[in-house]
């Protein structure tokens, strides 16, 4: 069993706005790095009682720093072999209503505000081609969507959201 003994560096601000200490960084790591930890191998990871960890993690929970454990799937062995990055141009100020309809759709991994040309960036994988074409004649059905502009992924070099 590997254990995550350096606590992660969180900017001084946002230890004293959430009331953050090393303890809490290491819990924090050491689920990232397997969620499947039982209370009894974080606390001999961390240095605190079971106890004590236990009462650490639901506070980071309440407090909505840990929202949910989760599996880590290779998307392409999943049958997810093709990612898109898609620019968007929504029209005049209708943003917040182009972003809630492309987010109903599942196979959206992630959309981004961003600067520059295109008011957002959507992270999405598809099981085909002709499935990101449907996808794309779709996102054009939505109302205030201007433009967009895809980009197919060739090769992924790292995709992993873990930054601790």
């Amino acid at each position: 069993m590997l254990f995550v003994t350096k606590p992660i560096e969180f900017p001084e601000e946002v230890r004293r706005h959430e009331k953050y200490d090393d303890k809490d960084e290491l819990i924090m790591k050491n689920l990232m790095s397997d969620a499947r930890l039982s209370a009894r191998q974080l606390s001999l990871a961390v240095g605190l009682s079971t106890v004590t960890v236990l009462s650490r993690i639901k506070r980071l929970e309440k407090i909505g720093v840990i929202r949910g454990y989760h599996a880590s799937i290779d998307h392409e062995k999943a049958g997810y072999g093709l990612v898109a990055i898609i620019e968007v141009a929504a029209k005049n100020t209708e943003l917040s209503h182009v972003e809630e309809s492309i987010s109903k759709y599942e196979n959206v991994c992630a959309i981004y505000d961003v600067t520059g040309a295109t008011d957002l960036l959507i992270v999405a994988k598809f099981r085909s081609r002709s499935e990101l074409s449907a996808f794309i004649k779709d996102l054009e059905n939505i109302k205030h969507l201007k433009s967009t502009v895809t980009h197919v992924v060739l090769n992924t070099i790292k995709e992993d959201f873990r930054l601790m």
